[in-house]
């Protein structure tokens, strides 16, 4: 995977995205020691790693839930 600092990023888009076309990731880092900021994928790969199969654990885990239990939506959402 090839790495681009920011500014380089900046002066270079265009190739940058020939790059991305060409199927290539690429990673942006930032500052004098290059921290890794982003990785830039192109669409298809990102399309292909969002999608997941539903249902993988089925029959491998369960839960039970008390008939006393009571939380209500927005105490959920808060929490």
């Amino acid at each position: 995977m090839k790495s681009i600092a920011v500014g380089e990023f900046k002066a270079l888009f265009s190739s940058v995205i020939k790059e991305l076309q060409g199927g290539h990731p690429i990673t942006i880092t930032y500052g004098k020691k290059r921290t890794k900021l982003a990785v830039l994928v192109p669409y298809d790969q990102y399309v292909k790693a969002a999608k997941r199969q539903i249902g993988v654990l089925q029959g491998k885990a369960s839960f039970t839930m008390h008939d006393d239990f009571k939380l209500t939506d927005e105490a959920f959402l808060t929490s």
